[in-house]
């Protein structure tokens, strides 16, 4: 057990082991199936063996999108080796439950999973409170603001979180003890019975401070132990007495606490506590109640940071897969639309336009295996090597063979699918190769609406050595669907029916002649989505009348 400092002297902790009491387990294979499902895992989740076992982890638990990114992160984590562990909430449990992941052992791959429901623990009403208000969402500032609301009143007068800067910008964990100075940012801050608006003028929620090596909350996190002192941080101190009457209420406070944030093995954080003259000081008695209360909101405020660099790296990854504002010819009309499966999922779809001389426009769709950031980094390579071989204005099949090379070649060994296609508005005509993709679709100026009989060609990455190209008439007013299988399969709709209500979508959408292209990709996509399941992408194109 760390030690906790007050000045120089170390100060034992009163340990606090776990309650074993009710746990669960059951085993998952590697892409998160249920392989085993004990009884106490019946008991906890109210699933029979027979319904759970082969089913998605996710739908046996009934976890949301949140808690099944968690979950997803958590066999990843397993699958390289590593024990994963969280507070995840699960409606099939009735609320919050503590989770432990860890790799099984042996010829067998994926892993053990040991569940608990968080039930509030016999102590302070402090600690029954953080575990139902700490961790709700995972927001970054609204776990912190659900600490220090937890803290105050019925654990100190005022508390404040803080996260080190650089853990925030480059998810840098490394050692305090190696510079003389932090810089932190400051999540959230509680001051006694001032109203929250108050609070915030006097410590902003996202100022960053420097901390100095003599300042306890520094010391704290270098030392990974709790620091007592008889006054508040110098950072807090120092902020609040520019205000008026601010002086006064620094000089109000007599004992200070601050505690290192720590999860999975490393310092996230500080929680600093303080206590004014009409408080007992801090002391050892204090540390029981402090140590659990960091440990909760540690793993929270992880989870909450994690997500986030997750969510922000999903965003990056899709704004950077869609095309800017490329130069469309004049006798074209493009649309496009994409939408993701999840609302900071990304995956392996992917879409282009190319402008090319004499007004032509190559137009690609792709599809990578896979969702999450390893298809996503696979289509980015695709997309980005079939942009450049656009531009080198090579035959559609010749393209598609060197980005069947490419895809062979890389580490993962993807295989994705791939339509290539060169309008020519001039001669009113397409040509079109594809690699494993779904047929396009054709609509024609009277309503009409056909799926294109084409040579499908195997998916990328297959080594297939040959593609082949196929020339169609494209009249003025015809309209040309490009899609991914997202937008017309799932588990509920077979392939056939999905294309007929695309083409049932579409005609409708284009019985209207005036309708601009944008929107019947619009309707025909928002029409289709009801039964996703997987990210969809759509492009329209058609050769403007003359």
């Amino acid at each position: 057990m760390e030690s906790q400092i007050r000045g120089d002297k170390p100060v034992a902790a009163r340990p606090h082991g776990p309650d074993l009491a009710g746990l669960a387990a059951f085993t998952l294979d590697p892409k998160g199936l249920v392989g085993s499902w004990s009884v106490t895992a019946e008991r906890l989740f109210g699933r029979t063996a027979s319904a759970a076992v082969g089913s998605d982890v996710c739908d046996v638990v009934m976890a949301g999108p949140d808690e099944g990114l968690l979950l997803r992160r958590a066999l990843a984590e397993v699958a390289a080796g590593r024990v994963w562990t969280g507070m995840l909430a699960l409606p099939a449990a009735g609320g919050q439950v503590a989770i432990r992941c860890e790799p099984i052992t042996g010829s067998a791959a994926g892993s053990l999973v040991i569940a608990q429901r968080a039930s509030p623990q016999p102590g302070p009403r402090l600690l029954s409170d953080a575990v139902a208000r700490i961790g709700s969402t995972l927001d970054l500032a609204q776990t912190a603001r659900e600490v220090v609301d937890v803290a105050v009143p019925r654990f100190a007068d005022s508390a404040a979180i803080y996260v080190p800067e650089r853990l925030l910008a480059a998810d840098d964990i490394s050692s305090y003890r190696a510079r003389p100075t932090t810089i932190v940012r400051r999540l959230a801050a509680r001051l006694g019975d001032l109203p929250g608006d108050m609070a915030d003028r006097l410590l902003p929620p996202d100022e960053v401070l420097v901390l100095g090596e003599d300042m306890p909350c520094f010391r704290a996190m270098a030392a990974s132990g709790p620091v007592f002192s008889d006054h508040l941080d110098g950072a807090i101190a120092e902020r609040i007495g520019r205000n008026p009457g601010g002086p006064e209420l620094i000089a109000s406070y007599s004992s200070c606490l601050a505690v290192p944030l720590a999860a999975r093995g490393a310092v996230v954080g500080c929680a600093v506590f303080g206590r004014t003259a009409a408080s007992p000081v801090f002391g050892p008695d204090d540390l029981g109640a402090a140590a659990e209360l960091a440990a909760r909101a540690a793993l929270c405020i992880d989870n909450a940071r994690l997500y986030d660099r997750e969510r922000r790296t999903a965003r990056a990854l899709q704004r950077s897969l869609l095309p800017g504002r490329p130069h469309v010819p004049a006798g074209l009309e493009v649309a496009h639309r994409y939408l993701p499966v999840g609302a900071s999922m990304v995956g392996g779809d992917w879409h282009d336009i190319v402008p090319l001389p004499g007004g032509r426009a190559a137009l690609i769709v792709g599809d990578a295996m896979g969702h999450g950031p390893e298809a996503a980094a696979v289509m980015v390579q695709l997309r980005t090597a079939a942009h450049t071989l656009a531009d080198l204005e090579l035959p559609p099949e010749q393209i598609l063979h060197r980005l069947d090379k490419m895809a062979a070649g890389l580490a993962a060994a993807p295989f994705a699918t791939c339509v290539y296609t060169v309008i020519n508005p001039l001669a009113s005509s397409c040509v079109i190769a594809q690699a494993g993709h779904l047929p396009p679709v054709l609509a024609l100026a009277d309503g009409t609406t056909r799926v294109l009989d084409l040579p499908p060609g195997l998916p990328l990455g297959l080594r297939a050595g040959a593609f082949h190209a196929t020339e169609i008439s494209l009249p003025s007013g015809a309209t040309l669907a490009l899609y991914t299988d997202g937008l017309v399969e799932s588990r509920t709709r077979a392939f056939d029916d999905g294309v007929t209500a695309l083409r049932e979508a579409l005609g409708a959408a284009l019985a209207e002649p005036a309708t601009a292209l944008t929107t019947v990709c619009e309707s025909v996509s928002e029409a289709l989505r009801e039964h996703g399941e997987d990210d969809i992408t759509l492009v329209l194109a058609r050769i403007r009348q003359r």
